[in-house]
């Protein structure tokens, strides 16, 4: 604490006061000298994962807590997720933040603090990609069944890899490409993706063949040793997978993520080398066993057919036989066919008869006569009314030739009329209208126009006539009564 104390204490008026930054940044020196290194463990909280990739928390026990940073750069090295209820273990080192007074643990590392907690964080994270959807059966695609190149994601060193090897070369002659990761520690998850994607990221156009299936194979080990295979990067990479994988990781005890996810969980890696290849003498076998089958109901075939023919040949030996029975059944028929035809002409010709009896030129007479007298009664009446219908229409008819007649324009010209009309074709109806000088048209009986000019001025119009007034009535003279 000598940086907190004063330089120099003479008496408690004479102490050089230090300002509040001062006092907190000596503090914050304090505590990071003091405690530079700190293993912590406790149960984490109040978990925030911040936009800009730093993760702040609280780690607690019964009594106290303590706030925690991991800075961006730390974050992807530690190795577990920070999540609400975990019990970790954590080192780091305390120091405090000016600016709250508050002091604080910077997180380097992080662990799980034992297996319980690993398999609590296991199971909420398996809940998670459950409900998206990822371990459902209908995703997951069926794996080649004859295929011709196979990558194996593994450690290049350890029995895992032999016996994959050797048990595809006793089974199936294929191509084994090998991508050699760490199955084990903080990178191993990490190498795993990249070797998923990179498998899946080959086209074939290179020297490297593109694998038809894939395998991810690891020896048995703790729950600490498979975590690696837990992670969720790892997870979701060997879901979106475009080839077929098979996850074949510890023993058959041992359940990762990485089980759920892949297409085919095999128990050991001998057995994943098992589900991914066929057995070649097996399907020697096979094919032997359909070459023979195949034979022998070729056989069967022929045999049938050749039993047909002979059946058919004894019957062909018998082809007058049967013409002549086939002769006598026509013959049989024939005779009764004539003596038939011969009777139904009689029944036909007796029946003929009968009716012809009933038949008479009167029966089609007599409707004719009655529609002959229907017809004439209905001409009887209807000629007058066409009659005067004719007469009405033709007085009609000259009543509007005389209306026509009387309206004609041109009749009025016959009785020596002229008709006046300006240049524009308008009828002039009086003198007074006319402007001296302006052209007229006047069209006479004969059919003959001719065109004339106004002269001089407009006689000027008439004044009006005064009203006449009505003679008051003179009281008539009374008469003599004598």
């Amino acid at each position: 604490m000598t940086d907190v104390a004063p330089e120099s204490q003479t008496t408690e008026g004479n102490a050089r006061p230090y300002s509040v930054s001062e006092l907190a940044f000596a503090l914050k020196r304090t505590l990071e000298d003091a405690y530079g290194f700190v293993r912590l463990r406790g149960e984490l909280s109040k978990v925030t994962h911040h936009s800009n990739g730093h993760v702040y928390l609280t780690i607690k026990d019964e009594r106290a807590a303590i706030d925690g940073v991991v800075w961006k750069g730390q974050v992807r090295g530690l190795s577990i997720r920070p999540e609400h209820g975990l019990e970790v273990i954590v080192t780091g080192k305390i120091t405090a933040y000016p600016a709250g007074s508050r002091y604080q643990i910077v997180i380097e590392t992080m662990e799980a603090a034992g297996v319980g907690a690993l398999l609590a964080q296991l199971e909420r994270l398996k809940a998670k990609l459950a409900g998206e959807g990822l371990f459902e059966p209908a995703r997951k695609r069926p794996l080649p069944v004859m295929p011709a190149v196979i990558g194996v994601i593994t450690s290049p060193t350890g029995a895992v890899i032999r016996d994959i090897l050797h048990r595809i070369r006793d089974r199936w002659p294929c191509r084994v490409i090998v991508w050699p990761v760490v199955v084990q520690g903080d990178a191993a998850a990490a190498q795993v993706c990249a070797a998923i994607d990179g498998f899946n990221a080959l086209d074939g156009s290179g020297p490297i063949a593109r694998p038809d299936v894939l395998i991810v194979a690891r020896g048995g080990g703790s729950v600490e040793d498979l975590w690696p295979f837990n992670d969720e990067a790892l997870a979701r990479t060997a879901a979106a997978s475009a080839i077929p994988l098979i996850s074949a990781v510890g023993h058959e005890t041992d359940t990762t993520l990485i089980d759920f996810v892949s297409d085919r969980r095999a128990p050991t890696p001998t057995a994943a080398a098992e589900m991914a290849t066929p057995v070649l003498a097996e399907l020697k076998a096979a094919v032997a066993d359909f070459s023979a089958r195949m034979h022998r109901r070729a056989a069967r075939v022929v045999e049938d057919r050749r039993s047909r023919v002979e059946a058919a040949d004894r019957s062909l030996k018998r082809v007058p036989d049967l013409l002549r029975l086939a002769e006598q059944r026509f013959d049989i028929v024939s005779g009764r066919l004539t003596a038939g035809l011969a009777r139904n002409a009689a029944v036909h010709e007796r029946e003929l008869v009968r009716v012809a009896s009933r038949l008479s030129p009167l029966l089609l007479q007599r409707p004719q006569a009655v529609q002959k007298q229907r017809l004439d009664g209905v001409a009887a009446r209807l000629q007058p009314a066409v009659e005067r219908r004719l007469e009405r229409v033709s007085e009609r008819l000259a009543a509007l030739g005389k209306l026509y007649a009387s309206v004609d324009p041109e009749r009025p010209l016959q009785r020596g009329f002229a008709r006046v009309s300006r240049l524009d074709g308008s009828i002039v109806h009086a003198g007074a209208s006319l402007l001296s000088g302006e052209e007229l048209s006047i069209k006479f009986g004969d059919k003959v126009t001719r065109q004339a000019v106004v002269d001089g001025d407009p006689a000027p119009a008439a004044a009006p006539k005064p009203a006449r007034a009505k003679p008051k009535p003179t009281p008539a003279a009374q008469g003599d009564l004598f």
